[in-house]
C-alpha cells in the first residue's frame, strides 16, 4: 500500500507546467512552478513545517502550545495544517485588506482570526505585526514564528523548492522569477540554484507601494515609496531578514490591475486557477522576458497560491469593474495602437555617435519630437527629445557639435502589447516622454503622447 502518515507529508514536489498561450512571442521555454498542489494550496505550506520543526528542535514550542502569526492567509493555512497534526492551537492576525475567503478558510481549520487595520505603520500597536507580537508575550507556551525574520523560512526553500526545480529542469534552468513578500521563497530557492549555476538570473517581482525595488537599486529605504496597494501577500513596508538582496538580480514592479488581469488570463488561457500575486509574477516576468530571453533559455516562474482565495475579488466581475480592472472596459491597448498605424514605417533611431545638429535634422525631416538612441549593435541605450536639445542649446550653443551620447536621456520604457491606455498614460511623464513595445515578430514600435490621445478620442 502507498499512503502518507499525515497531510503534512504531501507537501512539496509540486509540478512544473509549461506556459503556452500567455507567452506568445516570447523566446525560450517558460515554466510555472505550481505551488497550489501543496495541501494548503500555497507555497507557504513549506515554511510552516520548517518554522514549527525548528522551534520544536530549539525547545521554544512545547506540546499543547499556541502558534501566533501575522499572515496574509497562506502562511496561516500551512501553520494550521501542521498544527492539527501536532496538536497545537493557532491564532492569526490579518490585515483587513485580505480576502474574506482567506479568513473563512483559516477559521474552517480551527484557527482564531483577528483582523487588524491595513493603513497603519508596522510599529503601530494596531498593526497585525504588533498585535501578533503582543499576544505572543501575553500567552504562555506560545510561538510567534515571524515568517518575515525567521530564517527557517528561507531554509525551507533552500532544501526543498530549489532542489526540486533543479531536478525537474535537469539543471537547464537559466532564469528564476518569483514575487517577493517575506523573501524566503525567492531567497532560499535562488541561493540553491545559484550555487549550482552562478550565471543563473533571478528576477524579483514587486508591487507599487512596496519598498523592495528602490532599496535594491539604491540601498535607500524610502518611506515615500510606501502607500496602500491591493495585491495580497507580496510587497512590504519593512525589510524582512529573509530578503537576501544579494541573490536577487533585479526587481520589477507590477500594478494591481496588471496582476489581476494576468491571473484571470492564466485561469482562462492556461487552465491554471491561481491567486493574485501569481498574476504579478507572470506579468512582470513575461514583460522582462520579451526583451531578454533567448531560444535556449529556461525561465521558471513560481506561482504561490490558488484562485479560491480571491473569488470575491479578482474573479468577481463586479469587484473588477468597480476598481476599473475589468479587461473589457473600453480601454484600447498598446497592440491596438500599433495596429492602427498599419505598420507605417520602421522605427526611426539615432546612433549614439551622431552629432546633436545631425539629430535635429532627423527630427525635423521625420516630423517627430522624440527618438530612441542605439549603440553600434543596435541596442537601445538612450533617448533624445526636442525639449532636451532645446534646453541644452540654450545653456550651451556648442552642444550642437557634441555626440548625442553626451546629451541623451535614459531609454524609453518598454511595455507589453496588452497594457491598456490608462496604464500606458500613467507611465509617460516628464522623464519618460514615450514608450516602446515589441510585437510578436520582435519589431520595436514607439508610442507617443499623441498616439495615446488619438487612441482615447477615436
Amino acid at each position: 500500500m502507498k499512503y502518507y502518515n499525515s497531510i503534512v507529508d504531501t507537501i512539496g514536489n509540486t509540478p512544473l507546467v509549461k506556459l503556452n498561450k500567455v507567452t506568445k512571442g516570447i523566446r525560450g521555454t517558460v515554466l510555472a512552478k505550481v505551488e497550489y498542489f501543496n495541501p494548503g494550496n500555497s507555497v507557504k505550506d513549506r515554511i510552516a513545517v520548517s518554522m514549527i520543526e525548528d522551534a520544536e528542535q530549539r525547545g521554544i514550542l512545547k506540546p499543547g502550545g499556541t502558534i501566533i502569526e501575522g499572515t496574509s492567509g497562506n502562511t496561516g493555512m500551512g501553520l494550521a495544517l501542521a498544527a492539527i497534526g501536532k496538536g497545537y492551537k493557532c491564532i492569526f492576525t490579518m490585515a483587513d485588506k485580505q480576502s474574506k475567503e482567506k479568513m473563512d478558510i483559516l477559521r474552517a481549520v480551527g484557527a482564531e482570526v483577528i483582523v487588524c487595520p491595513t493603513n497603519v505603520a508596522p510599529d503601530d500597536p494596531r498593526s497585525y505585526y504588533s498585535v501578533a507580537k503582543r499576544l505572543n508575550q501575553e500567552i504562555p507556551n506560545s510561538l510567534y514564528p515571524n515568517q518575515y525574520d525567521n530564517l527557517a523560512n528561507t531554509q525551507a526553500h533552500y532544501v526543498g523548492t530549489g532542489p526540486e526545480i533543479w531536478r525537474d529542469t535537469d539543471g537547464r534552468i537559466t532564469h528564476f522569477a518569483a514575487s517577493v513578500g517575506t523573501g524566503g521563497t525567492i531567497s532560499g530557492t535562488s541561493r540553491f540554484l545559484k550555487e549550482q549555476n552562478p550565471q543563473l538570473f533571478t528576477l524579483g517581482l514587486d508591487t507599487y507601494g512596496s519598498v523592495f525595488k528602490k532599496y535594491k537599486e539604491t540601498g535607500v529605504f524610502d518611506t515615500g515609496e510606501i502607500y496602500p496597494y491591493l495585491t495580497e501577500g507580496i510587497g512590504e513596508d519593512i525589510l524582512p531578514q529573509n530578503v537576501d538582496f544579494d541573490v536577487i538580480d533585479q526587481f520589477i514592479k507590477v500594478t494591481d490591475k496588471d496582476a489581476a488581469i494576468m491571473a484571470r488570463r492564466l485561469s482562462r488561457e492556461e487552465g491554471l486557477f491561481v491567486g493574485w500575486s501569481c498574476g504579478t509574477a507572470v506579468h512582470g516576468a513575461l514583460e522582462w522576458a520579451r526583451e531578454h530571453l533567448t531560444d535556449d533559455d529556461v525561465l521558471v516562474i513560481l506561482l504561490p497560491d490558488h484562485g479560491t482565495r480571491y473569488l470575491a475579488k479578482i474573479y468577481n466581475d463586479t469587484w473588477m469593474n468597480d476598481h476599473g480592472f475589468l479587461e473589457n472596459r473600453q480601454f484600447k491597448t498598446a497592440r491596438d495602437i500599433i495596429t492602427s498605424k498599419n505598420g507605417a514605417g520602421v522605427l526611426t533611431t539615432l546612433g549614439r555617435d551622431v552629432t546633436v545638429s545631425q539629430a535635429i535634422q532627423v527630427l525635423n525631416r521625420q516630423g517627430i519630437s522624440q527618438i530612441p538612441v542605439t549603440d553600434a549593435e543596435g541596442h537601445i541605450v538612450g533617448s533624445l527629445t526636442d525639449s532636451t536639445i532645446l534646453n541644452r542649446l540654450i545653456d550651451d550653443p556648442a552642444v550642437k557639435d557634441k555626440a548625442v551620447s553626451e546629451v541623451m536621456d535614459k531609454p524609453f520604457k518598454f511595455v507589453g502589447l496588452d497594457n491598456t491606455v490608462d496604464v500606458l498614460s500613467s507611465l509617460i511623464d516628464r522623464e519618460n516622454k514615450a514608450l516602446l513595445v515589441r510585437d510578436e515578430t520582435q519589431q520595436v514600435h514607439i508610442i507617443t503622447q499623441a498616439d495615446l490621445l488619438a487612441a482615447m478620442t477615436n
